[in-house]
């Protein structure tokens, strides 16, 4: 008899090798996407477990520190602090993800403390799911 694994969320470790499997920007996002529809329908308790175990890096900065922004913020969503991994990945430089003029002033000026102070410059409401 086959056996039949329960469904399980994925851990933002989980994401990091899937954007390591895809490299394409489009991708990318529909992956995180994913994840944080996923994310959202746990309880606060599981929602907490998908954030601590430290991620690979996905060979692109960039998204290392996307991750640590994200798994901060979402942890402050639900009153937590950010897990211990997410302190050390920040950035030199600056990177707007959408990088048009307008949504370069907008992510400036919205983007959330978690995301900010690491350079990653994002709308919030990139980060919601439809």
């Amino acid at each position: 008899m086959k056996r039949v694994q329960q469904y399980q969320a994925a851990s933002v470790a989980v994401l990091a090798g899937w954007l390591t499997d895809h490299p394409d920007e489009e991708t990318r996002w529909r992956l995180v996407a994913e994840f944080l529809e996923e994310y959202r329908h746990e309880p606060p308790v599981v929602r907490l477990a998908l954030l601590s175990p430290e991620p690979s890096s996905v060979g692109d900065p960039h998204w290392d520190v996307f991750l640590a922004a994200l798994a901060e913020h979402l942890a402050a969503k639900d009153g937590h602090a950010g897990p211990p991994w997410t302190e050390s990945r920040r950035l030199r430089q600056f990177w707007f993800p959408f990088n048009t003029p307008a949504a370069r002033v907008d992510a400036f000026v919205h983007a959330p403390a978690s995301f900010r102070r690491r350079g990653v410059f994002i709308h919030p409401q990139e980060l919601e799911v439809a």
